[in-house]
């Protein structure tokens, strides 16, 4: 039995996937590890080999990605793209990796004795992997996890099973052992029962999911009554500060690719402005003047920087956070509801913690500015937040920013450029709502190995029994 993804803008079949059930997962986590016994026995360079392989196998598949993308989710064509680019990174530098997961030697207090701290493969890894951003977080799902020598199951988006399937179908080609990479593709309606019962499965040791903080709970939670270690990678609420000595011109070009660059649909998404008050009107200006030259428009003719958003569900909530703030007193200085998937960019100005623009993350093309008094309240209102992925800091005195920039409760912060950046080989993840765990480079080495001690000693034993 299979089920229907529909584009979101054209109301039609987008893509047709198996609806799996849980009786159909035993089987899938058998392959797995069956699998994980072939590939974790392979030398680090056989596994970089793979993953190199793997790298432009995805690659071929770009009309193909850029297509599925399109109408799966209502992506652009240049969002499809950075996907694939970045994607493809990730493949690469989990390669380049294979030859770096190394241990030590550890001074023992017992003579005659070598003391190694030795990482190795954990064994069945499930990913479970979100549709905003599908190609890259799909690959991050399984990427490192593959290049430590472990088996992967990959959860496929219920929002774009067509896209995560062709993650699947490149990677197949390029030589990993069978069983070593799974899909488990579903219903909405079953999502719940599936990931449920992949959790509770004793064959799979440790999760990753990227998504929103409410599910991740709710998965943690879950994972916890196996003991089982989760990488979690939520939701965000990023401020970008602009202080009274910025540049205003590259504030704002920062501003309006982070606060909506592929509809304001990324965990790093600039959702708050925190401009102090001494230059908030001249950014305001510049800003709205920006924001207004940004078009919606069909994906599929690609003349519209921004395309649609994922389904009218998102519409409604972004509606819901406008109106809101609006009725108790904020101004929309370009933009507005909408009544369509493709909605229009908006900035709201003078918004408050009363309203639930301020705190709620909106997943949408929607950005809150706020006004700060100075450098200091400037850094109380970013951190008035549970959530702490991103954030952004813009001012002309660099050791100033970095001074800013130490006491924002995130897990990256960057110095005059966006809140949205990723980089294969940068330590990913945030603090608080926004999850705990990291992706990338070597530090993602450790959320996917095992640190074991193992003792050797060449001289007889003394006891004191």
């Amino acid at each position: 039995m299979n089920f229907d993804r529909m584009n979101p803008l054209t109301g039609e079949v987008a893509s047709s996937a198996k609806a799996m059930q849980v009786a159909d997962l035993p089987e899938i986590v058998a392959a797995a590890e069956t699998g994980f016994k072939e590939w974790s026995s392979q030398g680090p360079n056989a596994r970089r080999t793979v993953l190199l392989a793997a790298a432009e196998a995805l690659s071929s598949k770009k009309d193909a990605f850029v297509e599925a993308m399109m109408n799966e989710i209502g992506a652009t064509a240049g969002w499809a793209m950075f996907n694939l680019m970045l994607a493809t990174s990730m493949l690469r530098e989990a390669a380049s990796i294979t030859t770096q997961i190394s241990g030590e030697v550890i001074p023992s207090d017992k003579p005659g004795t070598l003391a190694m701290a030795i990482r190795e493969p954990v064994g069945v890894i499930l990913g479970i992997a979100p549709w905003n951003a599908p190609i890259i977080l799909g690959v991050r799902a399984v990427a490192t996890a593959l290049a430590c020598g472990n088996s992967v199951i990959l959860k496929a988006s219920e929002s774009c099973p067509r896209t995560h399937s062709l993650i699947i179908e490149a990677l197949a080609i390029a030589g990993f052992p069978e069983g070593t990479v799974n899909i488990v593709t579903n219903a909405p309606e079953d999502a719940g029962e599936i990931v449920g019962a992949l959790i509770d499965h004793p064959a799979v040791k440790r999760i990753n999911f990227t998504g929103s903080t409410a599910v991740g709970r709710i998965i943690a939670k879950r994972a916890a009554e196996h003991l089982k270690p989760c990488l979690l990678e939520l939701g965000g609420k990023a401020p970008l500060i602009v202080l009274e000595d910025a540049d205003l011109d590259e504030a704002v070009k920062a501003a309006a690719f982070g606060a909506y660059m592929n509809q304001g649909q990324i965990c790093m998404s600039t959702e708050r402005l925190v401009v102090v008050d001494a230059v908030a009107d001249a950014f305001a200006a510049k800003l709205t003047e920006k924001v207004k030259s940004m078009a919606t428009g069909d994906p599929r003719e690609g003349n519209t920087p921004l395309g649609a958003v994922v389904d009218m569900k998102t519409v409604t909530k972004v509606n819901a956070l406008i109106e809101d703030a609006v009725s108790k007193g904020a101004a929309v200085r370009t933009g507005g509801p909408s009544n369509s998937v493709l909605m229009p960019a908006t900035l709201i100005d003078g918004v408050t913690p009363e309203m639930n623009l301020y705190r709620d993350e909106s997943f949408g093309p929607v950005v809150a500015m706020i006004r700060a008094k100075d450098e200091a309240d400037a850094i109380r209102i970013a951190n008035d937040s549970e959530y702490g992925l991103s954030a952004a800091v813009f001012t002309g005195d660099g050791a100033r920013g970095l001074k800013v920039a130490r006491q924002i409760k995130s897990g990256i912060c960057h110095v005059n450029s966006p809140t949205v950046q990723d980089e294969a080989q940068m330590p990913f993840g945030g603090v608080g709502a926004s999850g705990y765990g990291r992706f990338g480079g070597k530090a993602g080495i450790d959320s996917f190995t095992e640190l074991r001690w193992i003792t050797i000693s060449s001289e007889p034993g003394h006891y004191p029994i």
